[in-house]
């Protein structure tokens, strides 16, 4: 039996929580673990549960507010020793690039898409790390 893998879900807004955890399922792919979700509504929620707890994916909502997920995934890159994979959430997929800089792995388009989102949190979960924004931002 594989072991369950912990996935943070950070975002202001309770509904992107939830299309997160609903499009991805308790597990994104066949070959993927089963998931735990964790969720945080803020950044010192986010935070905290990253030093208390181990987790395996982070995906943050970069529209979030008053912290969006880019600069917080760009914070946690530098400040969490051995910090997980990101996968950011971001509102055009013309901020790609954005991703690029905030130093996620992957980056999906909001409003969610369940195939790509179960897909790049699949892959993060299996290790395959992607330059930012390759999954599904194109």
């Amino acid at each position: 039996m594989q072991p369950t893998a912990t996935v943070l879900v950070y975002s202001d807004d309770a509904n992107t929580r939830e299309q997160v955890r609903l499009a991805a399922g308790r597990r994104p792919a066949a070959d993927a673990p089963q998931v735990e979700y964790v969720e945080c509504a803020t950044l010192p929620a986010l935070l905290s549960t990253l030093e208390e707890r181990t987790v395996d994916v982070c995906v943050l909502d970069g529209e979030a507010v008053p912290a969006g997920g880019m600069g917080v995934c760009r914070q946690i890159k530098d400040e969490i020793f051995r910090c997980p994979p990101v996968l950011l959430l971001i509102g055009r997929p013309e901020d790609a690039w954005l991703a690029t800089w905030s130093r996620a792995e992957a980056a999906v388009s909001h409003p969610v898409d369940p195939v790509a989102l179960a897909d790049a949190l699949a892959g993060l979960l299996r290790g395959d790390h992607r330059s930012a924004g390759a999954a599904g931002a194109a």
